[in-house]
């Protein structure tokens, strides 16, 4: 893989979260309890099925992100290079690059009736931990913080790839959810 410049792909990351914020806040925020859990016409999820799936994999994954951030000395790295796993998992999810649906893993299923409310909440809270978490990666070395996988504890991935793949899920399930908005409209 080629390395990037580090600065700029944390700035293109933290665009992607802050329009996930903005997205959440605008359509689904104030909505009610019975549209956010309204199934998707299609037979998907429904809004908060998603977040609540966004969610889940944020439960696994900031935790650790703030403890390898915690433990790790400052660096003055200018690149990023994704490792071949970590670019195949990213190109895997970002919905731009990977057009194939995937099963939900074990863990990561949301029931069908949550507290929208709280789920929003979640959601939005999770997402503004996830943009500190880039911010203060702007004084690490993305290369060598290693993070592991929610699959199996044994792979671990650069810092810089779980970012990648974290929001490049994140932007598939927004996605999905925001075609929830067409059914409003054909009422």
């Amino acid at each position: 893989m080629n390395p990037v410049n580090k600065a700029e792909l944390l700035k293109t990351l933290e665009d992607r979260v802050e329009a996930h914020i903005a997205d959440t806040i605008a359509l689904f925020q104030n909505r009610s309890n019975d549209f956010l859990n309204m199934p998707s016409a299609a037979g998907g999820w429904s809004v908060a099925q998603c977040l609540d799936h966004l969610n889940s994999y944020g439960d696994f994954y900031l935790p650790h992100i703030e403890k390898k951030l915690l433990d790790s000395e400052d660096a003055n790295s200018l690149a990023f290079t994704s490792s071949w796993f970590g670019a195949y998992f990213t190109k895997m999810m970002d919905p731009k690059t990977g057009k194939k649906k995937y099963k939900a893993m074990k863990g990561h299923i949301p029931a069908s009736d949550r507290d929208a409310a709280k789920v929003v909440g979640e959601f939005l809270r999770q997402q503004e931990l996830l943009m500190s978490y880039l911010r203060q990666a702007r004084k690490k070395d993305l290369n060598k913080i290693k993070i592991p996988i929610s699959i199996s504890k044994l792979i671990k991935l650069r810092l810089g790839d779980v970012f990648q793949f974290l929001i490049a899920h994140n932007e598939r399930h927004m996605q999905q959810a925001k075609r929830n908005l067409i059914r409003e409209k054909a009422v």
